[in-house]
Parts: C-alpha cells; sequence; structure tokens
C-alpha cells in the first residue's frame, strides 16, 4: 500500500490537470478558511444552530458492529437500522454517544446540504467546481463505510474530525470480492471484505487488491479527489466527524445507463459458451471500449450508420429500436 499523492494550493487550472490523469490526489488545506472548518471543536453547535427541522434518515448500529456498516450474519440485510431524527436532534445523540465507553455507531449518510442547512454551500463554496454541483454531509461518529464505488468523480472534503481513505483502481475488481447486487447497505455494491481485519483465507485475492492500494488520512480543510469509479473505504476516525461530499458526472445524459447494458449484458452474454463469448468480448473491445481507435474510420462518412451514431436523432433511433427488440424478446420472439 502506497500513500496518495498530494497537492497543496490547488486552483482550477491545477485542478483540470488533475482530473485528467485520472488518478486520485488528496488536496491538503482546500477549504482550510470555511467557517464550520474554523468552528473548530464547537462545529456541531455551528451546524445545529442553523439547521432546520426537516427529518434526516439516521443510521445506527450496535457496539459489536466495531463501527462496520455492513451485512448481518446471515446476508438478509444489514447490520444497522435506520430511523428520522433531526439533524440538531442527531448532533446531540451524537454528543451524548460520545460519553459511553461502548458507543452505537451513528451515522447520516449523503444528505443535501441545502435540505437541512440552506445558507451552507453560499457560506462554504469550493471553487473547483460549478456551482451547480451540490454539496452533501456524511456525519457521524467512528463509522466504517465498506469498500464500493460511484458512478460519479468525487471530491471528498473533511471538514471535522480525521478520516481515513483507501482506494483501489478499477482494475481491482476482481480482487475485491464485491456482493449482491440486490441487496446493498448503501444502494452500490460492496466488498465482502473488512479492510480492518481481512480474511486472506476465505478472499485470498484481497491480498493483491492491497498491494495495490493508495492511502491517505485527512484532517479539517483538506480534500481527496476520487477519480470515476475508483473503488474506495473510508474509516472515520474521531468521536465526532463531518465530511463534504461533492458528486458530478459529466457524461453525456441521453445515452442511457452503462449500469443497465451491464445487466442486459450479464442476461444476454454470460451464458454463453466459451467460443461465443470469445466472439462477443472482441466485439464489445472493439466497437464499444474502441481499443483499436475508430472502427468506422475506413468507411465514407456518408455510409457508417450506426457505426457512428451520436447526435441525439441517432441516439434515440437506437434506443427505439432497442426497445422493440426486448418487448420481442418478452414475446417469445428470437432477437437478432
Amino acid at each position: 500500500m502506497r500513500a496518495i499523492s498530494e497537492r497543496h494550493g490547488v486552483t482550477p487550472a491545477i485542478f483540470a490537470e488533475i482530473r485528467a490523469a485520472s488518478e486520485p490526489v488528496v488536496l491538503r488545506g482546500l477549504v482550510a478558511d470555511w467557517p464550520v472548518v474554523r468552528a473548530g471543536d464547537r462545529w456541531t453547535d455551528y451546524l445545529a444552530d442553523a439547521a432546520t427541522t426537516v427529518p434526516v434518515p439516521v443510521v445506527r448500529a450496535a457496539p459489536e458492529a466495531e463501527g462496520r456498516l455492513h451485512y448481518n450474519p446471515g446476508l438478509t440485510g444489514t447490520n444497522f437500522v435506520r430511523g428520522p431524527d433531526t439533524l440538531a436532534g442527531f448532533l446531540s445523540a451524537l454528543t451524548a454517544e460520545a460519553m459511553k465507553p461502548d458507543p452505537d455507531t451513528l451515522a447520516v449518510q449523503a444528505i443535501a446540504a441545502a435540505e437541512v442547512l440552506p445558507g451552507f454551500a453560499a457560506a462554504h463554496p469550493l471553487p473547483l467546481l460549478p456551482g451547480d454541483v451540490a454539496p452533501r454531509l456524511w456525519i457521524g461518529n467512528r463509522a466504517r463505510v465498506a469498500i464500493h464505488n460511484d458512478p460519479m468523480e468525487n471530491i471528498a472534503v473533511v471538514a471535522a474530525g480525521r478520516r481515513r481513505f483507501t482506494l483501489f483502481a478499477p482494475e481491482q475488481l476482481p480482487n475485491l470480492y464485491l456482493g449482491p447486487f440486490h441487496l446493498t447497505p448503501a444502494g452500490t455494491p460492496v466488498s465482502m471484505v473488512h479492510l480492518t481485519a481481512p480474511d486472506l483465507t476465505r478472499y485470498p485475492r484481497f491480498a493483491d487488491a492491497l498491494a495495490s492500494a493508495q492511502e491517505a488520512e485527512l484532517g479539517p480543510g483538506d480534500a481527496l479527489y476520487i477519480p470515476y469509479g475508483w473503488y474506495h473505504h473510508v474509516e472515520a476516525l474521531e468521536a465526532a466527524n463531518l465530511l463534504v461530499n461533492y458528486w458530478w458526472n459529466p457524461a453525456r445524459g441521453d445515452v442511457g445507463s452503462p449500469w443497465d447494458a451491464l445487466l442486459h449484458g450479464m442476461m444476454t452474454l454470460r451464458n454463453l459458451p466459451a467460443d461465443q463469448r470469445r466472439q462477443w468480448q472482441a466485439m464489445f473491445a472493439h466497437y464499444v471500449f474502441l481499443e483499436g481507435g475508430d472502427p468506422a474510420a475506413h468507411i465514407p462518412p456518408h455510409a457508417r450508420g450506426i457505426l457512428s451514431a451520436s447526435e441525439p436523432r441517432d441516439v434515440a433511433q437506437m434506443r427505439r429500436e432497442l426497445i422493440a427488440k426486448l418487448q420481442g424478446a418478452g414475446r417469445g420472439e428470437t432477437p437478432r
């Protein structure tokens, strides 16, 4: 495991270079001047005084979970429960829990700041991103969020407390032993391996993932850029912690969901005979992932058809044809 690279004094121009490299980078001291950071140990009071009464979903896990927000032993659900509270009520409960020798794990996760702290975004600007990328709040005690990834780019800002991030490149997927798709602790598949206590007998390839991992510990005012699709484990290290994160996705929104394409591929390709899977693997590499360059470069533009379809009308036509084929398959017709 190696340290995540660090940068100081990051400007929008420098951040554009960081994004282009598609590697994680710690942005030290990025928001050291934020009011909530300057509030120091009184940050909970700062938030509580400004909070609305909009309910937030509170996660609570018993002490034996050791902070790991994960599955229950039978893999039939999670090892935590959710219940509503106001943000001020949750912050009060967080303070009370800190007085116990064996506290429950408490957390609120991915709460839109605009819903509970209407003036937060204006008072805590992040000039690296467009103004329409809204902040979300992650507040809790010593919670451990299992290894997962997000279909977004991400800047994670530690505003109070400390957090340790461990990151894995997308290519490490086979070594991470992800759990079910249909049952997840927080909406995206998570690793079955506990990073802080890995069972390498049961999950031996995780040792290879660890060897390639990158890690960093962040304090108040520090931030981390997590590129699209990078897997990450997040461990909060103090009795009370505040993370502010920003998700965004610059990809086109009119071309459908890659996740849906994956599910369709699992349905149509995975059970083919091995020789047919070989053929389709080559087809996808060539036509979808463009591993050999533009697959239509040798064809005159007027004759390329769907091989170069990218205009909204072309995408809409392809969608209509795909829907028609799926509906036909549902009626027992054999799609091409």
